[in-house]
C-alpha cells in the first residue's frame, strides 16, 4: 500500500493544534454523513494537550454522543496515575465534553493482568466494529505521536510486537518507564482511514528526518507512514529543522 503523505509545518504548537482540530472536524463530519458516528483513537503525552484543549471549545462538533473514543496505547498504571494516557485525555478533553460513558473505550488496567487487559481491549474493539477473527477495525482517525527513538503508540524499534499480525491489541513490556503497556497493533494502525502525527520540538528533528526521508527505515513510525492509507504530519519548525526537500515533499508551511 502506498501512503498519501502530507507534511504541514507550523511556527508554533497552537497553529498545529488548530490545524489538527480542523482536520478532526472535517473527518468526523464525513463519518457522520457516511454512517452516523465517528471513531478515533487518541494518544497521551504532552504534544496533543493543546489539541485536546482546542477541541473542547470548538463550536463545530455535531454531537459528542456520535463520537467513540479509543486509545492508541496505554501505560499499565491506574487511571488516576500521572503516567496514564487515559487520565491525561480525561483531564484535558473528556471531563469537559458531554460524551456518554459507553462511548469511551478505555483500556482497563486495574484488577487485571497485562495480558488480560490486552485481550479485553481487543474484545471490546471486535464487538464494537462487529469483526471476525481475520479482520481489523477501520477507525476513522488515529492521533499519534513519535518518540525520539521513532516509536509510535507503544510499538518500539526492534520489538517483537511489530511482527504481530493476528491481534488488535497487544501486551508490551519494554525498558522504558513505565515498562508495561498495551498498544494497538501495527495492522490496526495502518488500517485506519486517516492518521495524524503530531510532532513538536527540535529533539524530534533527527528521527523525523529518518522517518520522512529514509524509505527503508525500520522505525515503527516509518512503517506506519509507509503502509497507512493517508498520513498527515503536523509538525513545528523545530521538528522540521533537519528536513531536506525530500522530507518536505507535499509540505506546506503555515
Amino acid at each position: 500500500m502506498t501512503s498519501e503523505r502530507n507534511v504541514f509545518v507550523f511556527s508554533n504548537n497552537e497553529g498545529a493544534a488548530d490545524f489538527a482540530v480542523n482536520k478532526w472536524l472535517k473527518i468526523s463530519s464525513q463519518a457522520f454523513a457516511d454512517k452516523g458516528y465517528f471513531s478515533a483513537a487518541l494518544s497521551g503525552g504532552k504534544t496533543p494537550v493543546d489539541f485536546y484543549r482546542r477541541l473542547v471549545v470548538s463550536k463545530n462538533i455535531v454531537s459528542w454522543d456520535k463520537i467513540h473514543i479509543f486509545l492508541a496505547d496505554e501505560r499499565f498504571v491506574p487511571p488516576y496515575d500521572k503516567e496514564s494516557n487515559y487520565g491525561l485525555i480525561k483531564e484535558h478533553l473528556l471531563n469537559h465534553v458531554k460524551i456518554p460513558d459507553e462511548n469511551v473505550h478505555r483500556i482497563q488496567t486495574e484488577g487485571i493482568t497485562l495480558e488480560q487487559s490486552a485481550k479485553k481491549y481487543e474484545e471490546d474493539i471486535r464487538r464494537f466494529f462487529h469483526l471476525g477473527d481475520d479482520h481489523f477495525p477501520d477507525l476513522d482517525l488515529i492521533m499519534l505521536g513519535i518518540g525520539e527513538d521513532g516509536h509510535t503508540a507503544s510499538l518500539f524499534p526492534g520489538a517483537s510486537s511489530l511482527t504481530v499480525t493476528e491481534h488488535l491489541a497487544i501486551a508490551v513490556t519494554t525498558d522504558r518507564i513505565p515498562p508495561n503497556r498495551i498498544s494497538l497493533s501495527l495492522p490496526v494502525l495502518i488500517n485506519s482511514k486517516q492518521i495524524i502525527f503530531l510532532v513538536s520540538g527540535v529533539n524530534k528533528a533527527r528521527v523525523l528526518k529518518e522517518i520522512l526521508e529514509n524509505r527503508k527505515s525500520p522505525l515503527p513510525a516509518a512503517l506506519v507512514q509507509r503502509r497507512s492509507k493517508t498520513a498527515y504530519f503536523v509538525i513545528d519548525q523545530g521538528a522540521a529543522s533537519l528536513l531536506s526537500d525530500r522530507g518536505r515533499t507535499n509540505s506546506e508551511i503555515l
